[in-house]
């Protein structure tokens, strides 16, 4: 099903082919990508669509505060996709590996396991949320009126996060199987779902912030349980055979799958976190500019998001193929992806790029209730330094998923720490305690994608990978 038709994976193609005339990329290469990467863009696109319309729909229904309110509690909710995807990146490592050596069994337990672990840490998280939400959202403003708007939607969020964190380590285990489009299917529906629930509790029912929260919940609990079903059954109705069936009768706890799932997936949670992390004081110091330019800024964010989801995807194609050269024992032809994926993931970012700069003026409006407002102008200029200032994250994304792919992840994970706090962070508190201004803020964008991408490219062309990858492989992870 994944070779259908559809605008976005021709788009991918052309952009591929066109790479491979220029001697870049193979051709063969371009099309085992574009099946893996276009189904998770697509899962991509409309998670970060979720996202942007949480905040379109309660900047139309109650303004500017709303959006700075759910904006707000947006770090808290990073928190359970740092953790959800930072151990997925072992479930895809492990499965990845055992797949392509026809290791069934071993590839089973790797889920389970995977499962138990991530449950156990994220659930904890989203207590968390649900017990303190007033006080978390008051470490980021004193504003009455966005503290109780990011506290309602921060507490109903706080039930979701163990299913969004389950429903990361599904589709990274199905992706590691090779099968990108049931992932893109499941996920995907829920974030159509989402966006439907959300309508109908924000306009319909009037529930405002607290509606956007729980159509979030809804939909990541009913697609957890559709992953879940899938994978004990081998497939299910309407969606069609999963690659891998699970016995859900097995160990679910096994120490060796356990200590390689943690080991690979701590550096990358905390990749992540550092992300989430750093967004706390930035938006603090944001707030020093005033609600309008919060506001403004949350809304650049959400439009960056969707702009960095061609990353989701070359990032888990890498991260399958690979992990895949490496369970064959191909170091070769694993370089050969981890080099020729950057290259087509820069490039599509820059075509993307491209389009939003064009388009800016009719996205902004979009998230207001006011066109003539002064958040605006501002908006659209933040967008116009993103755009710019994303494209290395094409690279960066891209060499995160092959480091991923081979149990090399401490050099991104330093990579992200200096970008964002050495360099971003300072850079914001700058712009707003100085004359340095707003050009603070955007020489932040400009910080959080080049470093990485520059650490990232150096770790992979220097090859360390090889030997570390050798201690994830099926033969030593069995005798082990």
């Amino acid at each position: 099903m994944s070779t259908l038709p559809n605008p976005l994976r021709l788009a991918l193609v052309y952009i591929g082919l066109g790479l491979a005339r220029l001697g870049l990329i193979d051709d063969e290469h371009v099309r085992r990508t574009v099946d893996l990467a276009w189904p998770r863009i697509v899962t991509g696109l409309a998670r970060m669509s979720k996202g942007a319309a949480d905040v379109a729909m309660v900047g139309v229904a109650l303004g500017a505060t709303a959006i700075a309110g759910v904006g707000f509690a947006g770090p808290y909710w990073g928190m359970a996709f740092a953790l959800g995807g930072g151990l997925a990146a072992g479930t895809i490592a492990l499965v990845s590996q055992r797949f392509s050596a026809g290791a069934h069994d071993e590839l089973g337990q790797a889920i389970r396991t995977s499962a138990v672990i991530v449950v156990l840490i994220s659930a904890p998280v989203g207590a968390l949320f649900v017990v303190l939400p007033t006080e978390l959202i008051s470490l980021l403003t004193n504003d009455v009126q966005t503290i109780r708007y990011g506290a309602d939607y921060l507490q109903v969020l706080g039930v979701g996060v163990p299913f969004a964190a389950l429903n990361l380590v599904g589709s990274r285990a199905l992706i590691g199987a090779d099968d990108a489009w049931t992932p893109m299917v499941l996920r995907g529906t829920g974030a159509v779902m989402n966006i439907g629930l959300n309508a109908v509790f924000v306009f319909g029912l009037g529930l405002g912030v607290v509606g956007a929260g729980l159509g979030t919940v809804l939909s990541n609990a009913l697609i957890a349980v559709a992953f879940a079903v899938g994978l004990a059954r081998g497939g299910l109705p309407f969606v069609g055979e999963f690659p891998v069936t699970v016995d859900a009768r097995g160990r679910y706890l096994v120490r060796e799958f356990a200590r390689d799932i943690v080991t690979i997936g701590l550096p990358v949670i905390g990749r992540s976190s550092i992300w989430t992390v750093a967004r706390f004081p930035m938006l603090a110091f944001v707030g020093l500019f005033g609600p309008e330019v919060v506001a403004a800024y949350i809304v650049a964010r959400r439009i960056w998001g969707l702009m960095n989801t061609p990353g989701w995807g070359f990032g888990l194609a890498t991260s399958s193929l690979v992990g895949q050269a490496l369970g064959r024992d191909d170091e070769a032809m694993a370089e050969i992806y981890g080099r020729e994926i950057s290259v087509f993931s820069a490039a599509t970012y820059l075509l993307s790029a491209v389009i939003v700069v064009a388009f800016a003026d009719q996205i902004v409006v979009l998230f207001v209730d006011d066109p003539t407002s002064r958040t605006v102008p501002i908006a659209r200029t933040f967008v116009y330094v993103a755009a710019l200032a994303i494209v290395p994250q094409g690279v960066a994304s891209s060499l995160d998923g092959a480091l991923d792919a081979t149990g090399d992840t401490r050099w991104p994970f330093y990579g992200r720490i200096v970008s964002m706090f050495l360099l971003a962070v300072p850079l914001t508190y700058l712009g707003a305690t100085t004359a340095l201004g707003l050009v603070g803020v955007y020489l932040s964008f400009f910080a959080e994608t080049t470093v990485p991408a520059v650490v990232n490219y150096w770790r992979f062309r220097s090859g360390a990978w090889r030997q570390i990858s050798r201690e994830y492989r099926p033969d030593q992870t069995s005798t082990g």
